[in-house]
């Protein structure tokens, strides 16, 4: 059987006529027709959108050993606790401290309070001052010049309950009695207010040896027109004389007479004795408790010592 063939120009006149009769193919490169309706870009693909987008990929970053330490050390610092605040009264940093005593429950007395971080003499003619002894833990009035070595110097908030309860809240300025002065009843009633000014009573009628008022001769408390609180008299060199307390308009507890020496401070001559409290019946003749000699030296106590008739063979400064 013979094949059919066609010459080459009629092939090539088929393929031709069938390719117009085919529908047409549209690439998704070509842009579309404008004569058409626009079409709305798809801006997924735009450059703009395509660089701002996050990438799937991650990417490694190199640290040096300088930042990864700067790193760490950031982290550990919004981690760290926030610093507490320093304590700091009348511009000069201070120290919380406490001490008990009274035994437990509702006898056990505990007094709050503050001193100096940096040692400072307090004010020689202040009537009293007042410092913590963390050997012996507890407060005490001081006489003369304190060792900074031994003695912390209260300045700040002070607090004493009794039981639980508040009795007492005032203040300390570099030893001395500062503000308002408060105390209470295991009731919470206010039995006392009292205002100091460095020490002194704020109505206390204080003289002075000389018109610039610089060297004090005698301090004299009054609160509410009445004689109350710590009284002192000064020697005309400076030295203490007579030292003590007043209660309801009335001496009370020990009271010092001084020898008012001007290269020995404060050294004790007699020690006497009034009532306890200013609501008792008024002490008239106080009772002599001590006598030292010149030399500083016991020559007297009450109901245990007696040798103010002999001859005085001690060392200065000695006592029993």
């Amino acid at each position: 059987m013979r094949l059919f063939r066609l010459p080459l120009f009629l092939l090539v006149s088929l393929l031709l006529s069938l390719a117009a009769c085919s529908k047409k193919t549209v690439s998704f490169n070509s842009k579309p027709d404008t004569g058409g309706l626009a079409l709305s870009g798809d801006t997924l693909t735009t450059a703009q959108d395509t660089t701002k987008a996050p990438s799937l990929i991650a990417k490694r970053t190199t640290l040096t050993k300088e930042q990864e330490r700067a790193a760490k050390e950031k982290e550990k610092a919004a981690q760290r606790k926030p610093k507490k605040k320093k304590n700091i009264f009348l511009g000069e940093r201070i120290k919380k401290a406490y001490v008990k005593s009274g035994g437990k429950g509702k006898n056990q007395r505990i007094e709050t309070f503050y001193y100096l971080r940096t040692f400072q003499q307090p004010n020689p003619y202040a009537p009293a001052r007042y410092v913590y002894d963390p050997k012996k833990r507890r407060i005490i009035k001081a006489n003369g010049d304190i060792d900074g070595n031994l003695f912390r110097v209260l300045h700040g908030p002070y607090k004493k309950t009794e039981g639980g309860k508040v009795v007492e809240t005032g203040y300390y300025a570099v030893g001395t009695k500062h503000l308002r002065w408060e105390t209470f009843n295991r009731d919470n009633i206010l039995l006392t207010k009292t205002h100091y000014e460095m020490g002194f009573p704020r109505d206390a009628n204080i003289t002075y040896y000389d018109g610039a008022q610089k060297q004090v001769k005698e301090v004299i408390p009054f609160v509410n027109g009445k004689l109350e609180g710590d009284y002192v008299r000064y020697n005309e060199n400076g030295q203490l004389e007579w030292d003590g307390q007043f209660e309801n308009g009335k001496r009370i507890g020990t009271w010092n007479r001084y020898w008012g020496f001007r290269n020995a401070r404060n050294r004790l001559r007699y020690e006497y004795q009034y009532g306890e409290t200013g609501y008792d019946p008024e002490v008239t003749e106080p009772v002599l408790v001590k006598e030292y000699n010149r030399n500083g030296v016991l020559i007297y106590e009450k109901d245990k010592l007696d040798k103010r008739g002999e001859a005085d063979t001690a060392r200065p400064g000695m006592k029993k």
